[in-house]
């Protein structure tokens, strides 16, 4: 009874406090004249319009859709014009690129902010070698013209081929090249396998000349 009453008592004191916000919120909206809501009004359309134009200068640069480059050099061109750029480096006989392209394609739609493109590691031997590119297939995360992290096969999305675009979603939101708006220190519920772990990954494991398959790994 006693802890019943103190529940009752929790419940009471919160429903006053959301009660009085509620309040000062109204209370401060009544105080508003004609001008101020007009001015309130301007910012807001003025946010929509600023946000409007960033979209479609990232539309214009390629963003909003996943992409193939063909060449090293367009590599650079593209890297150059977007502040956030998330590249797969694949090959077409590697069965594990084609698992990533489904979920690329998702993402690159729904994270305007970002490029996303892709790029076969037979066409770009300079670049594999100087990002010290070994295991296929490896996403390359840049931001600013700089390489800042790399996802290198699946072990950072739970070692496991049936991860969930949330899952890739939420990984590239650790390395900060999307704007994530969920929990970056818990990775989505009910996207690992049994006994699964997610791991950081460490940019030295990945330095090597040659590039194995993650997908024959297995």
């Amino acid at each position: 009874r006693e802890a019943d009453e103190m529940v009752s008592k929790v419940i009471e004191q919160t429903a006053k406090v959301v009660d009085e916000q509620v309040e000062a919120q109204l209370s401060k909206l009544n105080e508003m004249d004609d001008d101020d809501l007009e001015r309130l009004k301007e910012r807001r359309l003025e946010a929509l319009k600023k946000a409007q134009k960033q979209k479609q200068e990232w539309l214009s640069k390629g963003h909003g859709e996943y992409r193939e480059i063909s060449s090293e050099k367009d590599f650079f061109g593209e890297v150059k014009e977007s502040k956030n750029v998330v590249c797969h480096f694949y090959r077409n006989s590697t069965f594990r690129c084609k698992i990533l392209d489904k979920h690329l394609a998702l993402l690159a739609k729904k994270h305007v902010e970002t490029k996303f493109i892709k790029l076969n590691v037979e066409k770009a031997p300079f670049l594999t070698e100087k990002l010290h590119i070994k295991v296929i297939p490896t996403l390359a995360l840049l931001l600013d013209g700089k390489t800042k992290d790399y996802v290198v096969g699946f072990t950072d999305l739970g070692n496991t081929d049936e991860f969930s675009t949330e899952m890739l979603e939420w990984r590239l939101g650790c390395a900060d090249v999307i704007n994530y708006s969920g929990n970056l220190m818990e990775p989505p519920t009910g996207t690992q396998k049994s006994g699964s772990k997610i791991t950081k990954v460490e940019k030295k494991s990945i330095r090597g000349r040659g590039y194995d398959s993650d997908s024959e790994d297995d």
